[in-house]
């Protein structure tokens, strides 16, 4: 297993990427450029990162694959992100479901059907179907709203996608999006791993916290160790994973908030190891 996060101040070369990454104590990476890099520039990353030991866990998409307007173009964006991540031979190519509403990541009524669903997986096998990665995989990353919302749904989703290429990154904390999941949070993120542990290619762990000055309920992200989230556990389950896994922590909105949080989920692996 290892630790990692976002690197969130500018840099021009690998030089200056990898200061920050050592300071923030990372041993796992988001690969640092996209597709659109020249081929020397992607190798040079990469040769920074076989150089220092640092697994890259991700290569990201983060486009809308299901907007009804621009869905193609950003279709052909994560082919050749998930072409990126089998030359670099990260852990996963990751993105999520998408919307057909205005906001990319945001709720729509649509994403509750069988029309919206079954466009997941056909979009799916699309992106899959036009690399057949062997080094790497595409996986979507769970939101509360959008699939998969449930571990039961994700392992459903692997097997109507039916692709070996398709694998699991989890974000337990987007998938807890109700009090019954907040209440037993320790329960859910085991049921998390007892059911996709198999597929797990990389983690996202991050802490909440209901804010109940905001009704009917308001579930929100916080720092690592500033929420009701058991991150140990959370660790404790990733550490006994097959294979090298990395656990992320995200959005957060300074380095210095990223040097906290990798120091305290380094603090939480000591008590483990």
């Amino acid at each position: 297993m290892r630790i990692g996060g976002s690197v969130m101040k500018p840099y021009h070369s690998p030089s200056e990427w990898l200061e920050q990454v050592k300071e923030l104590n990372y041993s796992a990476v988001i690969f640092p450029v996209d597709s659109s890099a020249p081929k020397t520039v992607v190798q040079d990353y990469l040769n920074c990162c076989r150089d220092n030991d640092l697994l890259i866990g991700e290569v990201g998409v983060w486009r809308n694959t299901m907007s009804k307007e621009d869905g193609e173009k950003h279709i052909e964006y994560a082919v050749r992100q998930l072409e990126l991540a089998e030359t670099v031979g990260a852990n996963c190519c990751v993105n999520i479901a998408g919307s057909w509403g205005a906001l990319w990541d945001g709720y729509h009524p649509s994403q509750g059907t069988k029309a919206f669903y079954d466009a997941v997986v056909e979009t799916t096998q699309r992106i899959i179907d036009a690399v057949k990665p062997e080094k790497t995989c595409f996986s979507l990353e769970p939101m509360p709203w959008m699939a998969p919302e449930s571990p039961e749904e994700y392992l459903q989703l692997i097997r109507d996608v039916d692709r070996e290429g398709f694998k699991v990154h989890l974000d337990f904390a987007n998938m807890i999006n109700g009090l019954d999941r907040y209440r037993r949070s320790d329960d859910f993120i085991r049921r998390c791993f007892e059911l996709l542990a198999p597929h797990i290619r990389s983690i996202h762990a991050k802490d909440l916290l209901i804010d109940d000055h905001i009704l009917p309920v308001c579930i929100k992200e916080v720092p690592p160790g500033e929420g009701s989230i058991n991150l140990k556990l959370a660790l404790q389950l990733a550490q006994a994973l097959p294979g090298d896994i990395p656990v992320f922590v995200e959005h957060l909105d300074s380095h210095e908030a990223y040097l906290a949080a990798s120091r305290h989920m380094h603090e939480l692996l000591k008590t483990i190891a």
